[in-house]
């Protein structure tokens, strides 16, 4: 292979491989797939070499599935490992399967520890194992160790690369020794030194700012921030997100059951959490697996949905079979039958709006048994004034439509009380679910699209059979 320098890099260094919808330009795309048929590794370096990690990332996913592995390839030491922590678990995982163990360790040395840990942790045990026996025993157990907390955790997130000095040290010197340390054991980039006493307990923070408008002689226990907020290494990673958001941190410490600090999070990987979950509870309103991805086979993602349509299905019996009670009624007056399914999916509309917002502020921590009783008063009256104007709306219409004001004044009241049982629905069935520790964002439409349908069919045919004497 011809040995590439830094001035080779340049066709892709403005990063314009995106087009005007923002997917990876079709003529660069092409550039880069001939050159990777033709076995072209210093092209294919010099197309790909220059992109940022993300970039990179856009690109290995635009690709086919027979051309990812061969672009790493070809790429050889001039593959970023970074850019596998852009695209999603299952291209990720396909990549690195098809790698020697020993090309991966390298790779991977080169990382910071949570980016590191975020291309292991999803793998096969036996292969896992096999890549960190590749890697240098310092770095082999400082992955153990973060690989060794518990899934969506602190530990996991954090990067274990840090700044430290001791309380005694002045401006002058901390400064003088992060210039004089090697730039590898440094941090890519960092926001803070942290104080430590000589049992690595974490005794406050200097932030870069601070620490250059001091005077060289002012001892850092002076100017460092005693009252840092901390995260503990076994936290939710959800938790630390929540502390980042409402205090705007851009790092936090990480400390074990001791106190001593052990890593740092930034927030940059707090933002990949906020999408992640955001990604997550968007799916799990959808019936989807939080897991699933675009990449997955069909027999997969098949089987994945699967569950979810049974339980839909059978709530959708228990809906149907409400009709089989008024069954005389609508033999009687077949208006009924027209009019009965506007009624319930108008409230499961009106219930899917109450539901979002509720799993929403569940989720944030906004809806709490302190404020409960107010949120649920508020949504029912919500569900009660629109109640009434698309109750008004819909009797007109249908009194119109089928010659009978009376049918018109029934679907009304109907109208009304499915709003109002949505509404409640909807704001009670997530918290319920919360309160059992089932996530509310998965469970709460089947149940919500019931209590609509069984209270809409009900109520309708109900007030009609009274009304129009038909039972």
């Amino acid at each position: 292979m011809a040995e590439l320098k830094d001035e080779d890099f340049t066709e892709a260094d403005d990063g314009s491989i995106y087009d005007e919808d923002g997917g990876v330009r079709a003529d660069f795309l092409d550039e880069v797939k001939a050159a990777i048929e033709a076995n072209d590794g210093p092209r294919v370096t010099v197309l790909a070499g220059a992109l940022h990690e993300a970039d990179l990332g856009a690109l290995i996913v635009a690709l086919e599935p027979d051309e990812r592995l061969r672009l790493v390839r070809l790429m050889g030491t001039h593959f970023d490992f970074a850019a596998l922590t852009e695209i999603d678990d299952n291209i990720r995982d396909e990549i690195l399967e098809g790698l020697p163990a020993r090309e991966v360790a390298e790779g991977v040395r080169d990382l910071e520890n949570d980016d590191a840990v975020t291309l292991l942790e999803d793998l096969e045990p036996e292969d896992q194992a096999e890549i960190l026996d590749a890697l240098s025993p310092v770095d082999r157990a400082q992955l153990q160790r973060s690989l060794d907390y518990p899934d969506h955790s602190a530990g996991r997130l954090m990067q274990t690369t840090f700044v430290t000095a001791p309380p005694y040290w002045t401006a002058g010197q901390a400064i003088d020794v992060m210039r004089d340390t090697d730039e590898a054991d440094l941090p890519d980039s960092f926001y803070e030194v942290f104080i430590v006493d000589p049992g690595h307990r974490l005794l406050g923070t200097v932030f870069l700012d601070t620490l250059l408008r001091s005077k060289s002689r002012a001892l850092l226990e002076d100017i460092m921030s005693a009252d840092r907020r901390r995260v503990e290494v076994t936290e939710d990673r959800e938790e630390v997100a929540r502390l980042f958001q409402r205090y705007n941190l851009v790092s936090a410490p990480v400390v074990d059951e001791g106190d001593r600090l052990v890593g740092v999070i930034t927030i940059d990987d707090v933002v990949d959490v906020i999408q992640e979950e955001a990604d997550a509870n968007l799916k799990a309103l959808g019936g989807v697996s939080e897991s699933e991805e675009l990449s997955d086979t069909v027999f997969w993602t098949a089987k994945s949905r699967f569950v979810w349509l049974l339980v839909n299905l059978l709530t959708a019996f228990i809906a149907s079979s409400v009709l089989g009670l008024f069954e005389g009624s609508l033999q009687k007056m077949v208006a009924l039958a027209v009019l009965a399914p506007i009624v319930a999916s108008q409230g499961g509309n009106a219930a899917t709006q109450t539901m979002t917002v509720a799993v929403r502020a569940l989720a944030t921590r906004e809806l709490s048994r302190a404020n409960a009783a107010r949120i649920i008063l508020r949504e029912v009256l919500v569900g009660a004034v629109n109640g009434v104007g698309f109750g008004i709306l819909t009797g007109i219409v249908a009194g119109y439509w089928f010659g009978s004001p009376s049918l018109g004044v029934v679907i009304a009241l109907a109208m009304v009380t499915n709003l109002i049982a949505g509404a409640l629905g909807g704001i009670l069935i997530p918290q319920i679910l919360a309160r059992f520790h089932i996530d509310p964002a998965v469970a709460s439409g089947a149940f919500v699209t019931t209590v609509t349908d069984v209270v809409g069919f009900t109520a309708f045919l109900g007030f009609a059979t009274v009304w129009f004497r038909l039972g």
